[in-house]
């Protein structure tokens, strides 16, 4: 019986060898352990309570500082502490401190620290994007993560997989945000539970690694363990890029057996939202165009990249933020500013009357840099809108693509971005 890219990966990793299908439970070595500011002192806590004393390689062990940075409050200044601690206790050379990285998610691809193949677990939900690599990455709980620290291994039951086939050609304003809203608007926010959604298709081809990381990272918000991206060109010119050595793509079987097979058609998206409370209440943005926004931000692990930024800047170049609407802006990592620096877009956004955040997940899980009042609406390219997500539980979000923000940001309200840049208009 044919295999999936989850089956093959987890079988390639299995601490027994043979092979593995849905549903079994196996023991499997890891490539990656990461942990953020909120994770990590709780997983350090539990490694500690365990009687660990040194993690089982260092080498393999991620920390990086990016939830509350620059730190708001006495206590996350007490976490950010605490990992540079255990940093240097434990030996662990891959850690970025404030002001030496960016959001998790954005930043290990961006150093080559993912790679097709690659088994990533993650003290934070949206590990997942790193399937936009055609990696398995998946969040799991801190007391998960301290026994993969102390053991360099962890226990995973193998997912069943859908597949998502993605065809066409995305028309403009159109990008990775809205096929994954498309996608959980089709199967709501448990319709995938832990299964692993593996998206292919000619389609991929019109969509960047930013894009992908954007629909992968998401892939959470469908109750997915995972979500993984088939290994193309597009992936292939990146890892000549970025990686130190050759790739290992991995694909799935011809005959591979999936739970569904949902079909996406680019070329008949519009630019969506989801609308409040949930990422799988989404519409086109025209059904919710002439709703008053109070705030737009524009940045997460998955959509501050420097593809990101440059949408919005083509919104946003020669017009001014509306007079009742503020707008933050948030480049992912540290390279990601420079390089938007480089290009003139962080002085398109300043000169439109937005800030310009340094790198951080702040706003977008509610901890600071942007919170919202009661009653207040905002239009984020995060990727969830609960209630009390981004600040009060009375406060309204619509996700959304960059396009979408930024032209509600010029317009004071949810209007078709292709309104105010025109139908043909490209970054």
């Amino acid at each position: 019986m044919g295999r999936t890219i989850a089956q093959k990966i987890l079988e390639a990793h299995a601490v027994e060898g043979g092979p593995v299908e849905p549903g079994a439970i196996v023991q499997a070595r890891l490539d990656r352990v990461l942990l953020n500011d909120i994770s990590g002192p709780m997983a350090f806590a539990q490694f500690e309570r365990m009687g660990g004393r040194r993690v089982a390689d260092p080498e393999k062990v991620v920390l990086v500082c990016d939830h509350f940075v620059p730190p708001s409050t006495l206590a996350a200044a007490r976490a950010l502490r605490e990992m540079r601690a255990f940093a240097r206790s434990q030996g662990i050379s891959a850690f970025y401190d404030v002001g030496q990285g960016g959001i998790e998610h954005t930043l290990l691809p961006e150093r080559g620290l993912v790679s097709p193949g690659a088994l990533i677990i993650g003290g934070d939900s949206h590990t997942c994007t790193y399937g936009a690599f055609n990696a398995f990455g998946t969040g799991l709980g801190s007391t998960d993560i301290a026994a993969a620290l102390a053991l360099g291994s962890l226990w995973f039951m193998v997912p069943h997989s859908a597949r998502v086939e993605v065809h066409g050609r995305p028309r403009p304003c159109v990008t990775g945000k809205d096929v994954i809203l498309h996608l959980l608007g089709r199967i709501g926010t448990d319709g995938a539970t832990y299964q692993s959604l593996e998206f292919d298709g000619e389609g991929l081809a019109h969509l960047n690694v930013d894009e992908r990381m954007a629909i992968c990272n998401m892939a959470v918000e469908g109750g997915a363990k995972t979500g993984i991206m088939a290994f193309d060109a597009v992936t292939a010119e990146w890892a000549r890029a970025v990686l130190p050595h050759p790739p290992q793509p991995v694909a799935p079987d011809p005959d591979a057996r999936y739970t569904a097979t949902y079909r996406i058609d680019l070329t008949s998206l519009e630019p969506l939202v989801a609308q409040p409370h949930s990422p799988a209440a989404v519409a086109p943005v025209t059904e919710a165009a002439g709703v008053r926004v109070d705030q737009v931000y524009i940045g997460n692990c998955a959509n501050g990249t420097l593809t990101d930024l440059r949408q919005a800047a083509l919104v946003l170049r020669g017009r001014r933020i509306a007079p009742r609407t503020r707008a933050i802006v948030v480049p992912a990592t540290q390279r990601i500013y420079r390089e938007a620096l480089a290009e003139g877009l962080i002085d398109t956004f300043l000169e439109a009357g937005a800030v310009v955040s340094p790198p951080t997940c702040g706003a977008c899980f509610g901890g600071h840099m942007g919170l919202l009042d009661d009653g207040e609406v905002a239009v984020a390219t995060t990727n969830r809108n609960y209630r009390g997500r981004m600040g009060h539980a009375g406060a309204r979000i619509y996700l959304a693509n960059a396009y979408v923000a930024a032209a509600a940001a010029v317009a004071g309200e949810l209007i078709d971005p292709r309104h105010v840049v025109g139908p043909e208009a490209r970054p």
